[in-house]
């Protein structure tokens, strides 16, 4: 999956430790489900609760989240096309989405002292003072 709020099969209790910590209104996550496979969970905090939205996906490739009993449903193309429905207010939500929690990536985590390291096109490593004796060898 592609998106940036997706964060894949963490458990409920790990996404509200996430949001929990982010500790604003409308801050969302999306993550696998735990109880139906195949499915998604969209989960949204408001004043210290995280309500949990399941997104089922229909055999014609639609988005659609579980709705109560008398709303009606909505089918979107795309994922994106469904957080962007109800990123607007009064949408069926406890909250409108405002902002996702992107889930930090390898890619995403500074490497140890990498502030301290100074690129220069004629050597191939350096001395970093790490607080010991290292050496970072830098890519070509």
């Amino acid at each position: 999956m592609e998106h940036p709020a997706y964060h894949g099969p963490i458990s409920k209790q790990r996404c509200e430790e996430l949001l929990g910590k982010k500790g604003r209104d409308g801050t969302y996550l999306i993550r696998e489900s735990e109880t139906i496979q195949g499915a998604l969970c969209l989960c949204v905090y408001k004043q210290k609760v995280v309500y949990t939205y399941r997104i089922l996906q229909t055999h014609t490739g639609y988005f659609t989240l579980q709705a109560s009993t008398g709303v009606e449903e909505k089918f979107f193309k795309t994922l994106k096309d469904l957080i962007h429905h109800y990123k607007q207010k009064n949408q069926g939500l406890a909250t409108r989405l405002c902002r996702s929690l992107k889930r930090k990536t390898v890619q995403d985590q500074p490497l140890p002292c990498a502030a301290a390291i100074v690129h220069k096109e004629e050597n191939d490593y350096e001395n970093v003072d790490c607080g010991g004796d290292y050496v970072v060898v830098l890519p070509d």
